[in-house]
């Protein structure tokens, strides 16, 4: 292997290089595209939960000034020849997914048709006039009332179970249970909140008749995945799709894969002249684009006379909605997989179900197994207060430490390289536990209810299987000397255009301004699994390690060719390829690439023209695991029942960082989300199923005078993955919502109230003090 480098810029806080691009508004967005004739397209959406529908008559709409069709079922489902996705497979029992509803309607916001129009405006008209004859039905709103019910959401699923998975049979454990000293358990219902993302849902969508061939701009996680389904839903030729990804404006899960609405103009495109463009309303969005975290379960624990754990075991019920994407019963099962969390359980078990309903699709959000930390760690601070021992000494007795590992949880997870005491001990070393409980104490004297309360949990990152486990790059080098790095991209605010260009920097030794980075268009980068999974810092890593040591060899050789000296001898550093301890001695990047593409006479014997090279990574492991802990702390206020966050503190194990500012901002947007979840976010329904939070004066945000001030710890654990970095996009999302409900819980232990549902609203919590909350 030639000399690498010492790394200059990776690990150090190098501003994006995007910033000046979209904090100036040169960013390129969806609705930025504009294409030759370009027409416009906007859904009908169903008003009610479930109905029959008994004809469309679209006479009047077409009939106006402007517009180009009016699409139905029965014009655009019949050409769906396949739609499975690549991250779940082809062989996963999935569920519905029709690109308009046929026959019924299933959840208020349903596309009924789709209209295309000269612009937005007429074919928002054209949609009320559009008129459907509906059969109202009785809709199944609540999942736990639809569970089990001989009414069905769909009539191929009895008891309306989307599907349903466990471990160990529970009766192993009885006896566990049966012998503890101790056993709490506790039932916890998490409201539907939504993905939220500053950038709606969209698709331009122009089809080519003369070529065959179709390009999308699309707002995305992962380009590579839209071109794949648009090629499976249509039956097209890979080679014969283009997705193009340019800016994405957040996606938080909501747009790792297509949805139905982007079937549906893939297929119009085919049917049109023109290019096609859809823009989601906010309206939309709330309502439609899916929703993330209802569920409830019930958790248990057994614990000895010491507070030391021994079984765990939980029974967990989400709710899919009517047609959830993708297949809703994986990641279910992944909450029960990770529910012993980086606690010693030498036993455990679960059961999991998803439940249809006639609300929005359950849909990816942040970190879409949360609600395993949820449970777990709200339990645990309950079972602290009943066995009177305080919640940190219990955790204290049970958190795995960096020397027991790798070891497998008990329900096979093979944990390795993570620190869940350390990262523990460390936060609450930033808070100062103590001096907290003293100035609680103090206050609750005053009058004042002030809590703490934490969250630790392990987070799985990075794939090693399947679609996602693994990962390409090209990097090629200009004549000039200049180096442009190309992967499949997916970035939607997570900076892996900063990424990739601090890695390639580092690893061929060239100035970080000399590096441009190439992502989003699948017609000239490598096929890649997009943003997910907490995957893209390891394996964009990967991929340019691999990618640049090819490079590296070839430019090494042909310096050491020019310069007449040993490979071993030379070193790489800002663009020049030098004689180690011999200033001056050395040629320019520039120079080797005049040799390498115009003056091929002067290359070395056996080593090929030209400064290009592709590489692909596959990851090292099954899993890379990343742990955390945060801590909360608040004071409620018992008339109002509002929450103040005093201060939040979050001690992170991702591994070496490679640039801690977008790292920290990675943890900051997720603890924000999460926050939100846990205070203000609901995605309500009455009892007819009617969305009753579809704008934002309903369906609340935490504004920037309600998020506290972060503070950051990090330990640092490498991974068993290139340059040992882990993920860390989701577990701000993952550990906030424990942690803020355990602080509230602790402020109000004087008043005897546990918490059973969120939000924690003030109204909800005013109850829950006056003993009428649940």
């Amino acid at each position: 292997m030639p000399p690498i480098a010492a790394a200059r810029y990776a690990g150090t806080r190098v501003p994006r290089v995007e910033d000046l691009r979209l904090l100036t508004g040169h960013g390129t967005f969806v609705d930025d595209v504009v294409r030759p004739g370009m027409l416009h397209a906007h859904f009908v959406r169903s008003p009610m939960a479930r109905a029959r529908i008994l004809q469309i008559d679209a006479s009047e709409a077409l009939a106006l000034d402007g517009v180009h069709a009016v699409f139905t079922a029965a014009d655009l489902n019949a050409d769906v020849v396949d739609h499975w996705y690549s991250i779940i497979g082809r062989h996963v029992p999935d569920t519905p997914r029709p690109p308009l509803a046929d026959g019924e309607v299933r959840f208020v916001g349903d596309p009924v048709a789709l209209v295309v129009a000269v612009d937005r405006y007429v074919a928002e008209d054209a949609a009320e006039h559009v008129f459907v004859d509906y059969d109202p039905l009785e809709p199944l709103v609540d999942y736990e009332a639809a569970a089990g019910s001989d009414d069905r959401v769909h009539a191929d699923y009895p008891g309306n179970i989307a599907g349903e998975l466990g471990g160990r049979p529970a009766e192993e454990l009885a006896g566990i249970f049966a012998g503890a000293p101790h056993v709490v358990d506790q039932t916890l219902y998490q409201q539907a909140y939504a993905a939220v993302p500053m950038e709606t849902r969209g698709l331009v969508v122009e089809y080519s008749a003369p070529t065959g061939e179709m390009t999308i701009w699309a707002s995305t996680q992962s380009p590579h995945e839209v071109r794949l389904f648009c090629s499976r839903t249509l039956g097209m030729p890979e080679h014969k799709v283009r997705v193009v990804m340019r800016d994405t404006g957040g996606g938080f899960g909501q747009k790792t894969v297509p949805q139905r609405e982007d079937m549906c103009l893939m297929i119009a495109a085919r049917k049109v002249p023109v290019a096609i463009k859809w823009i989601e309303d906010r309206q939309e969005n709330l309502a439609s684009a899916g929703q993330g975290r209802h569920e409830h379960g019930t958790a248990r624990m057994a614990f000895d006379d010491e507070g030391r754990i021994l079984a765990a075991s939980i029974d967990h019920v989400q709710d899919a909605g009517a047609y959830p994407v993708p297949w809703p019963v994986q990641t279910a099962a992944v909450v029960g997989i990770l529910y012993p969390g980086p606690y010693r359980v030498p036993a455990a078990t679960f059961t999991c179900r998803s439940v249809f309903s006639n609300t929005t699709a359950r849909a990816p959000y942040r970190g879409p197994w949360q609600y395993e930390s949820l449970a777990r760690e709200v339990l645990l601070d309950t079972a602290a207060r009943r066995m009177n021992i305080d919640p940190v000494e219990l955790r204290r007795r049970n958190l795995l430490r960096r020397d027991e590992m790798p070891m497998a949880n008990p329900n096979g997870m093979p944990y390795s390289d993570v620190t869940p005491l350390e990262t523990f001990e460390h936060a609450l070393e930033i808070l100062d536990y103590d001096a907290f409980r003293r100035e609680q104490a103090a206050a609750r004297a005053e009058g004042r209810y002030l809590g703490v309360g934490t969250c630790s949990y392990i987070e799985p990152t990075t794939s090693g299987h399947g679609f996602l486990g693994t990962e390409g790059a090209t990097i090629r080098i200009e004549p000039s000397g200049a180096v442009n790095v190309y992967v499949s991209g997916g970035s939607s605010g997570n900076s892996l255009e900063t990424t990739a260009v601090q890695l390639a920097a580092d690893a061929l030794g060239v100035d970080i301004e000399d590096v441009n980075t190439i992502q989003g268009d699948t017609a000239v980068t490598p096929f890649g699994g997009g943003t997910g999974g907490s995957r893209s810092g390891s394996m964009i890593a990967g991929a340019v390690a691999q990618t640049a040591a090819v490079l590296r060899e070839r430019i090494l050789a042909i310096a050491a060719h020019k310069l007449e000296a040993a490979v071993e001898d030379l070193e790489l550093a800002h663009g020049v390829a030098g004689v180690k301890g011999a200033p001056g001695a050395g040629i320019s990047l520039a120079e080797i690439a005049d040799i390498a593409y115009f003056n091929t006479a002067q290359l070395p014997p056996g080593v090929q023209a030209g400064l290009e090279a592709s590489g692909r990574y596959q990851a090292q492991s099954m899993m890379i695991w990343a742990n955390a802990t945060h801590v909360c702390t608040c004071e409620v206020d018992p008339v109002t029942g509002a929450v103040t966050i005093l201060r939040y503190i979050v001690s992170e194990d991702c591994g070496p960082m490679i640039n801690p500012n977008v790292v920290e901002g990675q943890i900051a947007g997720g603890t924000v989300q999460g926050i939100g979840g846990a205070l203000y976010e609901h995605a309500a329904y009455d009892a007819d199923g009617n969305p009753l939070t579809t704008t934002f004066m309903d369906y609340l945000l935490p504004t920037s005078t309600e998020v506290p001030i972060i503070e950051y710890g990090h330990v640092e654990t490498p991974g068993p993955g290139e340059g040992g970095y882990k993920g860390v996009g989701e577990g701000g999302a993952i550990g906030a919502p424990p942690a803020v409900v355990n602080a509230v819980a602790d402020a109000l232990t004087p008043f005897g109230a546990e918490i059973t549902r969120l939000p924690l609203s003030p109204a909800s919590i005013v109850a829950l003090i006056d003993g009428t909350g649940a």
